[in-house]
């Protein structure tokens, strides 16, 4: 009789014990959509306007000195944890090539942890903005930076930072994002 049930419960695991392999899940990654960019013109009491998406917060403009020749603008990206610092400062007889070359000697600073930089020209010339795009790859600081000017007047300096460790296949989707945002600032941006 003992021998029936040990047949019958070594039949039964038998059949349920056949079936598929186990297939492993493939490896996920995770999908971060971001709105359609939508633009609005700033004209915060500065000497230039532009236009900046309204998934930002509203503008903070930080007088740095008295005699109106700079000014600080904090363009804040509170869902995406990032920021956008804008520098202006008023080009003088004898400032505008120091300006340049500090503009691009920070931008070299992070070649210590990038992988590329790269830079692209860029010319406007209806509205006199000429400058740079840096392009950052890899684990630095700042995925993102420029400088524009008219080489007379005005001069604008620009910096994306995160508000977390750089590692960059997390911020790269955000980043491309804001890299958007930030060539939108320079197509758009126009001298008082």
């Amino acid at each position: 009789m003992k021998s029936k049930y040990v047949v019958f419960a070594l039949s039964v695991l038998f059949c349920f014990s056949c079936g598929d392999d186990p297939v492993p899940k493939p490896k996920g990654f995770l999908r971060l959509d971001y709105p359609q960019a939508k633009y609005q013109e700033i004209d915060a009491d500065l000497p230039f306007v532009f236009e900046k998406n309204t998934l930002a917060a509203p503008v903070k403009k930080i007088k740095m000195e008295s005699k109106n020749l700079s000014y600080g603008v904090n363009i804040d990206y509170p869902t995406l944890k990032g920021t956008i610092y804008l520098t202006y400062i008023k080009v003088t007889d004898d400032n505008l090539i120091p300006l340049i070359r500090d503009s691009q000697n920070l931008t070299q600073e992070h070649t210590q942890k990038a992988d590329a930089i790269e830079g692209d020209f860029y010319e406007n010339r209806d509205h006199q903005v000429y400058g740079m795009f840096y392009e950052i790859g890899g684990n630095a600081a700042s995925q993102s930076q420029f400088y524009v000017t008219d080489s007379i007047n005005h001069f604008l300096n620009g910096s994306l930072y995160f508000y977390a460790k750089p590692n960059y296949d997390s911020i790269l989707p955000a980043a491309d994002y804001l890299k958007k945002d930030i060539k939108h600032i320079m197509e758009t941006l126009k001298w008082k």
